[in-house]
């Protein structure tokens, strides 16, 4: 049986913010974003929430300055970074000359929201991400970055050949579409998955831990129950301060889920998925923010520290596969871990980094990928087989 994970980065449509070049670019627009709908969402709006928001408006590109100086609505809408929802009642007006006023005064006067605007993805690169999937042919297939179930249903059935026989995504706590969902084969069972979208995050009260979700699923491999927590760790992005705080909250977390289930007499359990963090050259080797798994005490065995693992030209899985980018994995109990007769990493949909004019040097693409818009993926999908 083969067991995969792969960062799929979104399967048709993504949001526009998600693409840009840089994070000099995509931070301040996420920032504004959420920021915006947190403020928005008080009962009363002082002069400072107002300023707040208008200037989040302003970095969203729903308003721009006219050459008058005037901070009016954008006059394409659709090239801004996102769209400011007015379901009932009226968040702003906007006079034939003048800037636009905001005529809110709190919550109970409007419902609305700023939306992240999308795009669909390169055609190219979504026959690519099919391409991997292919390539790879898991059983078990854990997915990251997908927009919904039912993009994963349209998906196995137009580029994969309905090659999975059960499909199930729960929708987590990111507000762009990026959720974690697992595909299996007719022969191996959904048996349950349990969601974890509700964990209450103790540093930040009111806040879920999790920034997407962590579901743990039972599978049924020929009457042998497999458990399989599929992760998305937080990312590295410093938009609302150091990351690595709650990446460690969610890790300790997760660990104390294995540990949950171990408890309960389960032996055959893998955690797969993005965890956003790569280790430190050692020795020994370092791996900050996600000690609880991977840290000297944990039971886990790393897929990549296995015999059989074909690491392959590069040791990472994201863009330039440098040891810092290695941020996909395959963690397993030691009883899985000793079935383990196989396990590598296949970058054939991986441009590497997309600043890059060229393709990479160090590893093999499909053909059809001639420019990083056409890669499947900004990720690498990470496998292993097993003798069940």
């Amino acid at each position: 049986m083969r067991l995969a994970t792969f960062n799929v980065e979104n399967l048709f449509a993504r949001s526009k913010a998600l693409r840009a070049t840089s994070l000099g670019e995509v931070n301040p627009v996420l920032a504004a974003f959420e920021r915006f709908n947190s403020v928005s969402a008080k009962l009363a709006y002082g002069p400072a929430d107002t300023a707040a928001m208008l200037e989040d408006l302003r970095t969203l590109e729903i308003l721009k300055l006219s050459a008058a100086g005037n901070l009016r609505l954008n006059t394409q809408p659709f090239s801004a970074w996102a769209l400011l929802r007015e379901n009932r009642g009226d968040f702003l007006k906007q006079p034939q000359s003048g800037s636009v006023e905001m005529i809110a005064a709190g919550r109970n006067d409007w419902i609305g929201w700023v939306e992240l605007i999308t795009e669909m993805v390169d055609e190219v690169g979504v026959h690519m991400t099919g391409r991997v999937i292919d390539d790879v042919a898991a059983d078990v297939l854990a997915v990251v970055e997908a927009e919904d179930r039912p993009s994963l249903v349209r998906f196995n059935d137009e580029m994969l050949n309905g090659r999975y026989g059960h499909i199930m995504l729960v929708d987590g706590n990111d507000e762009r579409g990026i959720d974690v969902g697992l595909l299996t084969t007719e022969e191996i069972a959904i048996a349950s998955v349990t969601s974890h979208v509700d964990v209450p995050d103790p540093a930040r009260p009111g806040k879920p831990l999790f920034s997407r979700d962590c579901p743990v699923f039972r599978l049924d491999v020929a009457g042998t129950p497999l458990w399989v927590v599929v992760n998305h760790l937080k990312s590295q992005s410093f938009t609302f301060g150091n990351p690595d705080p709650l990446r460690t909250r969610q890790s300790d977390q997760v660990r104390a889920i294995y540990d949950q289930l171990r408890v309960n007499g389960d032996e055959l359990i893998a955690l797969v998925g993005d965890f956003n963090k790569g280790p430190k050259a050692g020795p020994p080797p370092e791996h900050p923010t996600l000690e609880a798994l991977l840290g000297a005490g944990s039971p886990l065995v790393d897929a990549y520290g296995l015999g059989v693992f074909d690491v392959g030209p590069r040791p990472g899985t994201f863009e330039a596969c440098s040891l810092a980018n290695r941020l996909d994995y395959i963690l397993l109990s030691p009883e899985l871990a000793a079935l383990v007769t196989a396990g590598g990493i296949n970058r054939m949909g991986l441009w590497g980094n997309p600043k890059n004019k060229n393709p990479p040097a160090n590893w093999e693409i499909f053909p059809p990928i001639t420019r990083s818009v056409h890669a499947a993926s900004d990720h690498a999908a990470v496998w292993v087989d097993f003798d069940l």
